[in-house]
């Protein structure tokens, strides 16, 4: 039969976006399966599997890794079939990671700011956005701040914009058709002052 590379830990995250998916929810591992095909989406038997703690990383360097580890094991079960049988997947832990709307790349500072930094995770590439003087500026890289306020105001001259509990602060910004940049460069050609409502 066929086998295929799934960017997950079977069977949570069968579907479009497993990598993605993970880091939004907050896991704390992600991995890949050499799985063997079935008419079923996601659910066939996994031969192999790798595991890596996602630590911060962006569903780019997420992508990059498990592509990596997955051509790794691809190559094992290859080579040896008969060492590497078929597993059935558990019934249980079942989650779909849904194909990504284009919507939810907008970040959502009625979240916590530990959810709104995993959303700028999540998105890169190509980056999750905000708007600012009339423009989507795409944030990159974000900390995550104790210090709050009302939810999507921005409290300083530094881009610190507060969320649900807690603030987030840009580190690496990009507005439409110019270069990666910090947010401390961005404010120097685009002032986004504190009070301004994002």
């Amino acid at each position: 039969g066929c086998l295929n590379v799934h960017g997950s830990l079977l069977p949570r995250w069968r579907g479009a976006a497993p990598i993605q998916r993970a880091i939004l929810a907050g896991d704390a591992e992600t991995g890949v399966g050499i799985m063997q095909m079935e008419a079923g989406l996601d659910t066939g038997p996994v031969r192999l599997e790798g595991r890596t703690p996602i630590l911060g990383k962006t569903a780019g360097e997420l992508t990059d890794e498990l592509a990596t580890l997955g051509a790794r094991l691809m190559v094992k079960v290859l080579a040896d079939p008969d060492a590497y049988p078929p597993v059935a997947q558990p019934e249980e832990g079942v989650t779909y990671a849904a194909k990504i709307a284009k919507e939810e790349s907008r970040l959502d500072f009625a979240r916590d700011a530990a959810a709104v930094e995993r959303q700028v995770r999540a998105f890169n590439p190509p980056g999750a956005w905000f708007e600012a003087n009339g423009e989507r500026v795409r944030v990159l890289e974000a900390t995550v701040e104790s210090t709050g306020g009302a939810a999507g105001i921005v409290l300083d001259d530094r881009l610190t914009i507060a969320c649900a509990t807690g603030a987030i602060r840009p580190s690496l910004v990009q507005r439409a058709g110019r270069g990666m940049m910090t947010a401390t460069d961005l404010l120097r050609g685009f002032p986004i002052p504190a009070g301004t409502a994002l």
